[in-house]
């Protein structure tokens, strides 16, 4: 069976619990796409440009009907708004929205050149908005209509940072504490002294880290960080390494190689997506887990990965892969060859992606592990209801139809969205040269 019939069955299924839970209703039609923007303050009052959510809402001829979907691609948040209300809205006006799959493939087909990341958080915002108007009109939970449920909750990893042993294993005792039984290392180097390389050359910061990143440094601190921690925690807690793909690949392999001791449940995001066939050299080395994929714009670059069992786990990031549709496919071949799904779920991801997130888990039986959703305080939970919630280190998703994430809108209103800005970096190594984030 080749992976196109892969593809086919869970269609297949998908369309017939459709069928059976809308006969005799009437036909309908796409009238409008919205596309709402706002940028709600952090929990504890901060604005920042990594919190700038675009929102797609696909209005139908029902009467109330519509469907919410994350496009929120925070540093381009202007582009995708364009894309969406002068190209996509007037082409999927008039359109049937329970054509999920033929409108996913028409969307990508419409620009001729097709792919990149702008392009698919665009389409990503239509897609998802129509599953969710499909759940509604199906009167049931989108894990539902995905097949089911395939567990009760969805267990989640949390976060710990920190640039010494001692800094580290404390932050990771706090994450246990809200009851996390995986948690991710984020090594925070400390400052360094300048070097002639970088002088007077622009610099920038973002992601927790400074704008140097010294590979020396990391490829000697990460090991002996990981091994004071585990010896501080113990083997009852799950750890896994985060890395970004920011240091180059032949570091990245000597550093995989020194925490196999320590036995992590993954080590995330080793290389860029251009040098994925690093991954060839990586594993004959090495039994250490490969998370890897949320920087993936091209479904492509899963499939080789995934059939020659080169990952472990795929980290895709929804909207940068292109909606719901790719992700729900991409974690169907995932099974068949064993490898499971830790999807992304950053601070910038919307309410609605992290509901999308929950629901996939929920109706995967090759679920893995899921990033804990950064979801920052009251604000957000008053423009989105119905958000998901995390519980002693377990996400739980509204059983109401659909995703069971609506937005108020008068409330989104009130934290206006610059779409100005928001350039990432340059970070810089030692000698000057740009890390490719």
């Amino acid at each position: 069976m080749n992976r196109r019939s892969l593809f086919a069955l869970p269609s297949a299924a998908l369309a017939q619990t459709y069928s059976n839970a809308t006969r005799g209703l009437p036909p309908l039609k796409i009238a409008d796409v919205k596309v709402i923007t706002t940028n709600p303050p952090y929990a504890d009052g901060s604005i920042s440009t990594m919190q700038r959510l675009v929102i797609a809402k696909v209005e139908t001829s029902e009467p109330g009907l519509y469907g919410l979907g994350c496009a929120s691609f925070v540093f381009r948040p202007g582009a995708v708004k364009t894309y969406i209300e002068k190209y996509l809205r007037p082409f999927v006006i008039g359109k049937d929205p329970a054509m999920v799959e033929d409108m996913y493939h028409s969307m990508h087909a419409s620009g001729l050149w097709r792919g990149g990341p702008v392009e698919n958080y665009a389409i990503a915002g239509i897609d998802i908005a129509l599953w969710d108007i499909k759940a509604k009109r199906a009167n049931m939970p989108l894990y539902q209509l995905l097949g089911g449920k395939t567990r009760g909750a969805v267990e989640c990893y949390g976060d710990a940072g920190g640039n010494t042993g001692e800094e580290m294993a404390e932050s990771v005792q706090k994450a246990m504490s809200r009851g996390y039984k995986h948690v991710r290392m984020n090594y925070r180097q400390g400052k360094l002294e300048p070097s002639p390389g970088i002088e007077g050359m622009p610099m920038g910061n973002a992601l927790g880290t400074g704008a140097v990143i010294d590979p020396d440094e990391w490829c000697r601190e990460i090991p002996r960080i990981f091994e004071h921690v585990r010896k501080v925690v113990g083997d009852k807690v799950e750890l896994m390494q985060h890395l970004h793909g920011q240091l180059p690949p032949i570091t990245t392999i000597q550093i995989v190689k020194r925490l196999e001791p320590f036995r992590p449940y993954f080590f995330e995001d080793p290389f860029y997506p251009e040098d994925i066939a690093y991954l060839k050299v990586l594993r004959p080395q090495t039994s250490v887990p490969i998370a890897i994929g949320e920087k993936f714009a091209n479904r492509h670059d899963y499939a080789g990965l995934i059939r020659e069992r080169l990952m472990d786990f795929i980290r895709i990031h929804i909207p940068t892969i292109g909606g719901l549709t790719m992700a729900w496919k991409t974690a169907c071949l995932g099974e068949w060859f064993n490898v499971r799904t830790a999807w992304h779920a950053p601070g910038d991801l919307s309410p609605v992606g992290h509901a999308v997130n929950g629901h996939l888990d929920l109706a995967s039986p090759n679920f893995g592990i899921q990033e804990g959703a950064f979801i920052q305080g009251d604000v957000v939970r008053e423009i989105f209801p119905g958000t998901p919630v995390i519980r002693n280190g377990y996400l739980y998703v509204p059983d109401s139809p659909g995703h069971g994430v609506t937005i108020n809108e008068r409330a989104a209103a009130r934290y206006p969205c610059s779409l100005e800005g928001g350039n990432f970096g340059p970070k810089r190594f030692p000698n000057g040269s740009i890390v490719s984030n």
